[in-house]
Formats: structure tokens, C-alpha cells, sequence
């Protein structure tokens, strides 16, 4: 009877898994289907590298080059912003907190997440936006900066989360076998736990970046929405995953514009699937 057990559990486990991977191939196939009809009317090269992004003018013109820079601009920032903060704070959480405060700070960390984007938006559109544009004297607080700000502060916790998880797994006697040659506290950390810990710090940046490429509601109230070729970070922006939220509403099912918006929806999947890939690669890498 137990084995009928577990062989039963094995195989619902076993189902889950292939379900998951199933419906993941769906999705693909939908937005394949979906999408690939707008190279009937644009070339895949003046999709991907076109400057301009009108797509109920007549004739429609579907450039997402500015709609990809402006989604990489903000990741970038959000990147610089949150990898050196987000690392950092793993390593206090890891190896120097007190217990204590190592509790209060994880459980707090774990909260931010559950807080809603479209929260986080408005917070940012009250207090951030208004500050950004005091302090660079620039006409609207609706930039590139300001999505990178609210996007790295919410990369933060899954950053931190994943990172302190990679540092705590690097067995003990690493860091004991340094103490006991000599090294101080810091340069036990720098010279043998963060490399130690390397593929999951890394894989803990990708899942971040993932994070910042796939969020839209913040990203959509306060980066200005302005579908041009940025030309620095305090421009507005618009980026992928914004135009398909702000406008999907309003295309007509069938037409160009349609089909463009579920074309940029296969753009976004790429992107999100080779990230995801290259953060499981790192995961679970060798040394």
C-alpha cells in the first residue's frame, strides 16, 4: 500500500510537471499564431529596428525600436541601482546581522513583495516623479529615472531573498577553515563566501532582472509613455510591456495593430525565457 502511494504521488508530481511545461508551450503557440501575421504587413527587420511607432496612423507604422530601448533603459538603471543594494544586503543578512535582526529584516524583505505594483506605481507618482523633477530642474518627473528607481526597488526583494539563500548554503567550514588561516571577517566574506556563493548570486540577478523586465503597471504610471528614442535617462519612455497593457484595450481584434501588440508579447517572451534559462544555468552550475 505504500508503494501504491508514493507511485501514485510520483505520478501526480509527474503530471504537474509536464501540465506546467504544456501549458507554457501553449502560450507560446497562441501568441505565435497570434503575432507572426503582422510580418504579412511589416518586415521582421522593420519590426524589431523601425523608429517609429504608429499604429493607427495610415498607413500603420510598426518600429518597436524605441519601445525595446526605452524597456532597456529602465532595466539598466534598475539594475545599477538594485544589484550593488540588493547583494549588499544579503551579506548583512547572511553573515554580520544579528539574529534577531537577521529575523525582522528577511520577514520584512518577504513583505515587500506582496505588495501590489499598481501600489507601488501611485507611490511613486505622489512622492518620486514630483522629487525626481525638483531636484534636475527637468518639465515632467515622468522619466526613465524614476522607472528605474521604483523597478530596482522592486527587484530588491527577490535579489536579497535568493542571494541571502546562496550565501547561507556555502558549508560553515569555508568560512571557519579562513577565520582559522588568518583572514579577517571581511576578507573571509569577499574571498571565499561570495565566490562560494557566485552561481546563486548570479542566478538571484537574473531572476531580478526578470522581475524589472515583466513588471508594467508601475513602470506604465511614471515613466511617461512617450514611444520616442529616448535620448538620455531623464527622457519619458515607454517600454514593451507598457504599450501592451495601455493600448491592447483598444485594438480592434484583427487588424494591424493587433496583431503588432501580440507580436511584442513574443518579443517579451523571448526575452523573459532566456533569462529565466541563463538564471537556472547559474543556478545550478558546477564548480
Amino acid at each position: 500500500m505504500r508503494k501504491l502511494k508514493e507511485l501514485i504521488i510520483e505520478k501526480v508530481i509527474l503530471i504537474c510537471g509536464l501540465a506546467s511545461i504544456f501549458f507554457v508551450v501553449l502560450i507560446f503557440l497562441f501568441l505565435l499564431k497570434e503575432g507572426l501575421a503582422v510580418f504579412k504587413i511589416v518586415s521582421p527587420f522593420k519590426f524589431l529596428f523601425g523608429k517609429s511607432w504608429y499604429p493607427i496612423s495610415e498607413p500603420p507604422q510598426l518600429g518597436i525600436l524605441p519601445l525595446v530601448l526605452g524597456s532597456l533603459l529602465v532595466t539598466v538603471g534598475a539594475v545599477i541601482i538594485s544589484i550593488p543594494i540588493g547583494v549588499g544586503c544579503a551579506i548583512y543578512i547572511a553573515e554580520i546581522a544579528p539574529l534577531k535582526i537577521k529575523e525582522a529584516l528577511k520577514t520584512g524583505i518577504e513583505l515587500l513583495t506582496a505588495i501590489p505594483s499598481v501600489v507601488l506605481g501611485f507611490i511613486g507618482m505622489v512622492t518620486l516623479v514630483p522629487l525626481a523633477k525638483n531636484i534636475f530642474h527637468i518639465p515632467t518627473g515622468l522619466t526613465a529615472l524614476s522607472g528605474s528607481i521604483m523597478l530596482a526597488f522592486m527587484a530588491m526583494p527577490t535579489i536579497v531573498s535568493i542571494a541571502e539563500d546562496a550565501l547561507y548554503s556555502v558549508p560553515k567550514t569555508y568560512k571557519e577553515g579562513a577565520l582559522a588561516l588568518g583572514a579577517t571577517h571581511w576578507q573571509a566574506i569577499w574571498r571565499v563566501m561570495l565566490p562560494a556563493a557566485s552561481s546563486g548570486i548570479l542566478a538571484a540577478v537574473m531572476l531580478g532582472i526578470g522581475r524589472v523586465i515583466g513588471e508594467t503597471m508601475a513602470v506604465m504610471m511614471i515613466t511617461g509613455n512617450a514611444a520616442v528614442i529616448p535620448s538620455s535617462i531623464l527622457a519619458p519612455v515607454r517600454t514593451l510591456t507598457a504599450t501592451i497593457a495601455a493600448e491592447m484595450g483598444e485594438a480592434v481584434v484583427g487588424s494591424e495593430h493587433y496583431f503588432a501588440l501580440f507580436a511584442i508579447g513574443i518579443v517579451l517572451f523571448v526575452i523573459s525565457f532566456a533569462i529565466n534559462v541563463t538564471a537556472d544555468l547559474f543556478l545550478h552550475k558546477r564548480q
